[in-house]
């Protein structure tokens, strides 16, 4: 059967993707690529990339490219013809000679291992590629939870992190049966999306939202289906696809979220948040229950850390990583008007900075290399922005940290595709513009109306939008440091909501307390809203510091006396707890 020609390419410089042709600089690389002109089908499309090591890589040279037909039978090894090397030999210097000898006892089969310059194999995207570490082995089914906690095309991004996170799962081989998805699902056909059908996560990216299964959308996205699900509870399941984590032993689970958070809690698109102790005590019956082998958690929201700060046990073959410590933000990226920005058309975020940071890592690792603490250290570095934590978050791990050195495949699965790609080739580098994610709501609401038309009622009701959004949050923090005086008294009411307690402890003592509480606030001043999730570390200080119920309404009523939340009473949007 007839193969396909295969071009080799020797790359010049520090090893790059992209070579450049003009320059001379030391030889450090090369790649070689089957181009197929005819179906073929026996081998596929492959493109391999080769680093040299020392002493091969200082030698110099000007850019060198070998065209030939190659008639080799068996793809994976390629057995090219020595006349077509002595051909390029005579065209350039002798100092050439060298590597072009190594090239050729390479490709004919002969091995350099002393020296180990590379590795002498060009895989074919459909060759299997072994696990490496025995112990490591897949000997189970892998499940995957992936979670979209907003609605509101002001919250695109959530969205788009999701099905991002599917499409790069399905591509890793799971199936749909055994992934969930968890969205609101009112983004990609939204009347002001300019591409109706369509949600993308990067500003070049493809579109992400084909394909994606509606297991829980719209008023079935809740805390209470998404517990049901993890415990492979298909009773307690209400509405929706029913699908629901039917985990065995020896299975793997990998759960992703991204919302809005704040100290204790996650957002949902409906009422009420989770709350950290309720999902930790899910997952110990999941632990319990013996359904499973071994669980990691990514969660994307800001104070993130604080939903497992000294609550999380290390002993439930569960890891966990988190967007940001229990006091910090995490951010939107890829915004209008920021470097890279999304299509013009778009007047929203289109991702979310640790989210984007992990995908495009496993997009660019081949994860039967790559180990979890790798992509945790690359991800950590990406996220803090260049150590600059005023537009960075720090990466948290918690948990059964000794999973992190198994391979990322057993849980996001392998893309035959990437069977070339080195465990670690390369970081993005580039520093990252963001939005703090509490922020990125009147971001977005302001891109709306400076794209609106002069002068038009469209322009105006966006304008109220932007003063009632802003009028209650100034009435949210307002009341939060009246209660904090009427509580403590002049002077320490601000420091005593707004203590941090050591590294190590939970937010709160009491969870029911801190539930509680939040109910005496949104019934007296009115909804939280994903904004004012920020404040539930007062409400847990306010219990730490054994304040009782009738003391807490009490100071509500004095702070919220006369004050008409309208629309934004939980009576309309249910209460947070």
């Amino acid at each position: 059967m007839e193969t396909p020609p295969v071009a080799c390419t020797f790359t010049l410089g520090p090893p790059t993707q992209s070579p450049s042709p003009h320059v001379s600089k030391p030889l450090s690389s090369f790649a070689c690529t089957s181009h197929q002109t005819t179906p073929h089908p026996a081998t596929s499309p492959v493109s391999t990339f080769y680093t040299l090591s020392p002493p091969f890589s200082s030698i110099a040279t000007h850019h060198l490219s070998l065209f030939f037909i190659s008639s080799f039978s068996s793809p994976p090894v390629s057995k090219f013809s020595p006349w077509v090397f002595f051909m390029a030999v005579v065209q350039y210097q002798s100092r050439l000679i060298l590597l072009l000898v190594l090239f050729v006892l390479l490709v004919g089969g002969g091995r350099v291992a002393r020296l180990d310059l590379w590795d002498p194999t060009i895989r074919l995207p459909s060759d299997k590629d072994k696990p490496e570490d025995a112990n490591h082995k897949e000997d189970g089914t892998r499940w995957a939870v992936l979670v979209a906690g907003s609605s509101g095309y002001g919250n695109y991004r959530h969205q788009a992190d999701v099905c991002h996170a599917y499409q790069l799962l399905k591509k890793g081989g799971l199936k749909e049966e055994n992934i969930v998805v968890f969205m609101y699902d009112d983004i990609a056909n939204h009347e002001i999306n300019p591409r109706p059908g369509v949600i993308i996560n990067h500003p070049q990216g493809q579109d992400v939202y084909a394909g994606v299964p509606k297991d829980y959308t719209g008023k079935q996205v809740t805390a209470a289906n998404l517990y049901a699900v993890l415990l492979g509870d298909k009773k307690a399941v209400k509405g929706g696809s029913g699908k629901v984590v039917d985990s065995k032993p020896n299975d793997r689970i990998f759960l992703y979220y991204s919302d809005h958070g704040g100290p204790g809690v996650l957002g949902m698109p409906n009422m009420p948040f989770l709350y950290a102790m309720d999902f930790i005590q899910v997952l110990k019956k999941k632990h319990a229950s013996g359904s499973y082998k071994e669980m990691v958690i990514y969660v994307e929201a800001c104070e993130s850390g604080s939903i497992f700060e000294g609550i999380m046990p290390s002993d439930l073959n569960i890891y966990v990583t988190t967007a940001s410590n229990a006091q910090e933000n995490s951010f939107g990226t890829y915004c209008p008007g920021m470097d890279p920005s999304p299509p013009s058309e778009y007047i929203t975020c289109l991702g979310d900075l640790y989210s984007v940071a992990w995908m495009e890592d496993s997009e660019r690792h081949n994860l039967k290399k790559e180990t979890i603490k790798q992509q945790y250290q690359n991800v950590k570095k990406r996220t803090s922005n260049s150590n600059n934590y005023d537009v960075g978050s720090h990466v948290m791990q918690y948990g059964s940290k000794n999973i992190t050195v198994e391979k990322l495949y057993l849980y996001q699965g392998f893309d035959p595709a990437s069977v070339n790609f080195p465990p670690n080739n390369g970081q993005l580098e580039k520093p990252m513009e963001v939005v703090n994610q509490r922020d990125a709501e009147l971001f977005f609401m302001w891109q709306m109306y400076k794209r609106s038309e002069y002068g038009s009622e469209k322009k105006r009701d966006i304008l109220e939008q932007i003063k009632e959004t802003m009028g209650h949050r100034t009435h949210l923090d307002a009341s939060i440091e009246f209660i904090g005086t009427f509580l403590y008294g002049p002077g320490k009411g601000s420091s005593t909501l707004n203590s941090v307690r050591a590294l190590g402890l939970p937010l709160v003592d009491d969870w029911e307390c801190l539930k509680s509480m939040v109910r005496v606030f949104e019934t007296q001043c009115g909804s939280l809203t994903q904004y004012g999730m920020k404040h539930m570390r007062a409400f847990a200080n306010i219990c730490n510091s054994g304040v009782t119920q009738s003391e807490m309404e009490e100071a509500c009523s004095a702070a919220c006396n006369g004050h008409d939340p309208g629309q934004l009473h939980p009576a309309n949007k249910g209460y947070s707890a």
